[in-house]
């Protein structure tokens, strides 16, 4: 079974929009939470839903080209791995064809009372997002 992949379109608007003509680099980490938490959404059950978050650990952006405002862009992103509470995407950012940006961060779920972290039940990592959990 293969880790299962979100398309999520993004909407630039003219704030995105730097000095320089062109989407600033800071706005794609805003993109990567946008898509990584329509993933999880998407995907998990609605009770896990409810029952948890999600916090950025670390991001590992490698830019490619620029987006501009007028700009057709989606993020691909898909959970590749998850070791205890912590959770591992790749986001790839593209306007059709050409590569954008790519992305690899670490989130850790944490239950949305307590707000300590939390671990993915095995089930739901391999029935909704199609991988094995370590």
């Amino acid at each position: 079974m293969s880790a299962r992949m979100l398309s999520f379109p993004i909407s630039i608007v003219p704030d995105d929009i730097d000095f320089m003509g062109h989407v600033n680099n800071a706005r794609y980490l805003g993109w990567v939470q946008d898509a990584v938490l329509a993933h999880w959404r998407k995907l998990a059950p609605a009770d896990e839903v409810a029952a948890k978050a999600w916090v950025a650990l670390k991001h590992e952006i490698t830019y490619r080209k620029p987006a501009f405002l007028d700009d057709d862009v989606i993020a691909e992103t898909v959970l590749e791995k998850i070791a205890g509470a912590r959770s591992f995407y790749n986001t790839v950012i593209k306007r059709g064809e050409d590569v954008l940006a790519e992305v690899k961060s670490m989130w850790c779920c944490i239950d949305s009372t307590t707000l300590r972290p939390s671990r993915i039940n095995k089930d739901v990592a391999e029935k909704h997002f199609g991988l094995s959990k370590d």
